[in-house]
């Protein structure tokens, strides 16, 4: 099997950009920036193709970069990625184990203010515990992806409509489609803290947004599931907005979501 990293990243010097996340494997880096173009260069004798494109958003970044594979597993990543050496080795050592994984998510070290995961278990990811995982995490089976068709909203994620969201929505379709995920407790690389381009506080718009994904995700049971969200982070989100304030605002959000079909 071969790997490909597919980066995701916002005006950057590609042709050092393979250095400073320390890759080993072969990369597709999709640049969005103020121009278009296609370079492509070496680095520890693996092939690093880098697109350049003016167009925003995530969802189309790794879309773009997904279009563009040509290797049996894929691992998505960001710009502010640095891996552990032998990441590729351990990355297809999991597939290897587990025959039927289509999507394999990983473990990193993070700041402990965005950590939402750490596999200290590996097994089955199932409809109960998907939604906390980041996109950069996660391993795939190129063919079973494009077999499934399944790929990143448009709308959901940085430089798109609706704020984040995109690695959930991304993941549950994969269930949906009845692809198979699996936790692994292999830990390949580490975030490097940096602020957030899309997260301005837990503002109107923030709660609006999630109840447009939470109608995404749910359904019908959007509603209740927004509940227990803002019940469960409530110490940490609602301190400027009150609890019937930001439940209003969700609801609104899934209105919109409904709107939309």
């Amino acid at each position: 099997m071969k790997l490909q990293v597919l980066v995701a990243a916002v005006n950057q010097e590609v042709e050092r950009l393979a250095e400073k996340m320390r890759l080993e494997s072969e990369a597709i880096i999709v640049n969005q920036c103020d121009g278009f173009g296609y370079s492509e260069y070496m680095h520890k004798g693996r092939l690093i193709r880098c697109f350049c494109m003016a167009e925003r958003g995530v969802g189309l970044n790794r879309n773009t970069a997904l279009m563009h594979s040509d290797s049996e597993i894929c691992l998505f990543s960001d710009e502010d990625i640095v891996f552990d050496p032998g990441y590729e080795e351990k990355i297809l050592s999991e597939f290897e184990k587990n025959k039927d994984a289509d999507l394999i998510v990983f473990n990193f070290r993070v700041d402990p203010s965005r950590a939402t995961y750490y596999n200290e278990k590996a097994g089955r990811i199932r409809w109960y515990n998907y939604g906390r995982y980041p996109t950069y995490a996660v391993a795939a089976k190129v063919e079973a992806l494009r077999r499934a068709n399944v790929c990143f909203s448009l709308l959901f994620g940085g430089g798109a409509r609706y704020s984040n969201g995109e690695d959930s929505l991304f993941l549950h379709d994969c269930l949906k489609k009845g692809l198979h995920l699996y936790a692994s407790c292999v830990e390949i690389g580490q975030e490097v803290y940096r602020e957030s381009t899309w997260f301005r506080g837990y503002d109107q718009k923030f709660f609006t947004d999630r109840g447009v994904l939470y109608h995404a995700l749910y359904g019908i049971m959007a509603n209740l599931f927004s509940l227990r969200f803002l019940v469960a982070h409530r110490k940490e989100m609602l301190k400027e907005i009150s609890l019937l304030e930001a439940y209003r605002l969700m609801k609104d959000g899934i209105a919109e979501g409904k709107d939309r079909k």
